[in-house]
């Protein structure tokens, strides 16, 4: 099966908004993204067959791109459809002359630290408390990888 890759728009959101309710504890929400379409980062829409399946934030910095938010719809995961996004949003932040991708990823997200260590990511650092969590805080675990 193809995906397309789209820039995402404005009309998104909604979408992408009822899909990260869907996803994660702590969604990020409709201000969230058009705050980041807004100050012009990187935000994509993976498509196959005109269905969204994930999408994906990126932030530009002079020699390096922060990943913001990736996420595939929880039916969809573990099907190499995460894998195939991350090799995208490298090809993109090449395409801005990035040299190096950074990341934040809770301490307790095992499938992601995975995914990120097999794309060749390494913890840099921590950030104490950084996420919300039901009890409390969870540490933010920074990531890594050289393009």
């Amino acid at each position: 099966m193809t995906t397309d890759y789209a820039a995402m728009l404005p009309s998104d959101i909604a979408a992408v908004v009822d899909a990260e309710g869907r996803c994660h504890e702590f969604p990020w929400t409709a201000g969230n993204f058009a705050d980041s379409l807004a100050a012009g980062h990187g935000a994509w829409v993976a498509r196959e067959e005109g269905r969204m399946t994930g999408y994906a934030v990126m932030m530009r910095a002079p020699d390096e791109a922060h990943l913001l938010n990736i996420t595939i719809l929880p039916e969809l995961q573990r099907g190499g459809r995460g894998s195939a996004l991350l090799r995208q949003l490298f090809a993109e932040a090449g395409g801005w002359g990035a040299t190096r991708m950074l990341l934040e990823v809770r301490s307790g997200n095992a499938p992601g630290l995975a995914l990120y260590r097999r794309h060749g990511f390494a913890e840099i650092g921590r950030r104490r408390g950084y996420y919300p969590a039901r009890s409390g805080r969870e540490d933010a675990i920074v990531m890594a990888r050289d393009l």
